[in-house]
């Protein structure tokens, strides 16, 4: 006779009244919604079907969980409802995939945030043209070389004071009704400047800060623009193409400028510019909307792909009976996340106006070349931070892609665009050819873009409600930053009598940024709206 425990013995089916873990369950359970999870199977039935549970830190546990929790490539899997909620698991056709090239750059969410590198180019166009006309412009009203300087100045003036209530109004009524008024003002001040110069010098003031006070609202506006549009692996890449735009304005204002003045006298820029802005605005108003949810061509996958990698709930554009337009300053302050981020938009402008002021005089004062030459040495690597801050964005959204924490990228970003230009900074100083220090000005020009992926997205990421106000504090300590790097420069090189010592500290300093940041800088949501919280907490993005 056969043994029960013979393999020539098939076994048993289990009876009905087996345990329901081995028994399909019907297709409208109600565990069926939360991913594929069969919730109804009790503890007891897993017991009995699997054996006694593991310890909970235990390496099977362990496996168990990470297991149970949706990776990043499959979040695109879950249908999101207009709220931010998740409402079921997408069907295999409505899954959504990771777009292509040619899908991403025929994207409507690509055409946003072109029309951002546009209004950034226009942005620094229309602040560099005085840098230009301000030499035939002295000559004809007799102005001395310090007093030009204060009319230049006077941009700053404006720029100093309209970031951080540009922020709030950024975050209470949203980036395209903001964006479209800053830059109607910023063109209206560049078209008018003309007529103010040959008024009073008083009318010229008011024109020069006014355009400094409406150009101070564009970077929070990006920054709004792309966090509602763009899914979280893709935020690097689209906030450096549209600071690409903002670097190639330097060169397109300071490229056009003389042509235009050659054909339309010394006022042409100035009118050319601002009829630009307006052009501008026309098509931003009629073309783009403040959220995809919005937009009335945009399709059914590209929706689903921005709601499910966007890792936040998609709240309406406009302010809300519970929104406040004061934001909450103290709470913001009390948070180490804040003050990275600050301290590392003040180093970032103390590098970026420095460089951009007297690299051109650095090079006619150590290396004896004329000053058309010296401007060509300090413009070409502008020009290739546009280029490198690209790859870092796509490197950036890759990294993140590939499973790397957000926290460990933005830090890997940051140290890189802070310690890279502080290292090539060194090199510059003991260059002894020309051309060598162009090549390493050009580096450190090309390092320091890696910070548009890192503190510029990273505003996005520990708070989505406040992140215009977080870049309008940030980018007053900036310009505070760049007011004291500029000035102080010129008083270290009277002092000490050496450029190359200015250098030196600015080294220094990019330094000490890079290990403020990565002790203090976090990729996790912050809620700035508690007070029992510790300065990381909020819920992980990553």
């Amino acid at each position: 006779m056969t043994s029960l425990h013979s393999p020539l013995r098939r076994p048993p089916l289990p009876s009905p009244a087996s345990p329901s873990c081995f028994r399909r369950p019907p297709a409208n359970s109600a565990g069926s919604a939360e991913l594929r999870v069969p919730s109804r199977v009790s503890a007891v039935s897993r017991r009995i079907c699997f054996g006694p549970e593991p310890p909970p830190n235990s390496l099977r546990a362990r496996r168990g969980r990470e297991s149970a929790e949706p990776k990043p490539e499959l979040a695109a899997r879950v249908r999101v409802s207009p709220s931010g909620a998740p409402s079921g698991p997408l069907s295999d056709r409505e899954a959504v995939q990771a777009p292509g090239f040619f899908e991403f750059i025929t994207s409507e969410r690509v055409k946003v945030v072109a029309m951002l590198a546009l209004a950034l180019a226009l942005c620094n166009a229309d602040r560099v043209v005085m840098s230009v006309v301000i030499v035939p412009l002295s000559l004809s009203h007799g102005w001395s070389r310090s007093f030009a300087g204060i009319v230049q100045s006077s941009f700053l003036w404006g720029y100093l004071i309209s970031p951080i209530a540009g922020g709030a109004l950024v975050d209470y009524y949203g980036g395209k009704v903001v964006m479209g008024w800053g830059v109607a003002l910023w063109s209206l001040a560049t078209f008018l400047t003309p007529w103010a110069a040959e008024a009073s010098l008083l009318a010229l003031l008011v024109m020069r800060v006014l355009l400094g006070i409406a150009e101070g609202v564009a970077l929070p506006c990006m920054n709004k623009m792309v966090a509602r549009w763009f899914p979280a692996a893709e935020r690097a890449r689209a906030v450096s193409i549209a600071m690409a735009g903002f670097t190639l304005g330097n060169a397109i204002g300071l490229t056009l400028s003389p042509i235009l003045m050659s054909q339309g006298g010394i006022y042409g820029p100035f009118v050319i510019f601002g009829l630009s802005g307006f052009l501008w605005v026309l098509v931003w108003l009629s073309a783009i909307t403040s959220t995809p949810d919005r937009h009335p061509q945009i399709s059914k996958y590209e929706l689903n792909y921005i709601r499910s990698g966007r890792h936040e709930p998609s709240v309406p554009d406009t302010k809300s009976e519970t929104s406040s337009m004061i934001p909450p300053f103290k709470r913001m302050l009390s948070k180490m996340p804040t003050w990275s981020l600050i301290v590392a938009n003040a180093m970032h402008s103390w590098g970026f106006f420095v460089i951009l002021s007297w690299m051109p005089i650095y090079f006619y004062s150590v290396y004896h070349v004329d000053l058309r030459q010296a401007a060509w040495y300090s413009a070409v690597p502008w020009s290739v931070m546009a280029f490198v801050g690209y790859l870092a964005g796509m490197w950036s959204d890759l990294l993140i892609q590939g499973g790397t924490s957000i926290s460990l990228t933005r830090k890997l970003m940051q140290s890189i665009g802070f310690i890279g230009p502080g290292i090539a900074l060194i090199g510059l100083t003991t260059a002894k050819q020309p051309s060598i220090a162009s090549a390493w000005l050009t580096l450190a020009i090309g390092l320091k873009s890696f910070s548009h992926s890192g503190f510029l997205v990273n505003l996005q990421e520990i708070s989505l409600k406040y992140s215009g106000v977080l870049h309008g504090m940030s980018n007053t300590a900036g310009t505070l930053a760049a007011i004291v790097g500029t000035v102080g420069a010129g008083f270290f090189v009277e002092l000490v009598g050496s450029f190359r010592g200015f250098l030196l500290l600015t080294s220094i300093l990019y330094i000490l940024a890079a290990i403020f940041w990565d002790i203090f800088s976090t990729g996790e949501r912050i809620n700035f709206d508690e007070t029992d919280l510790s300065p990381h907490s909020g819920s992980t993005v990553t």
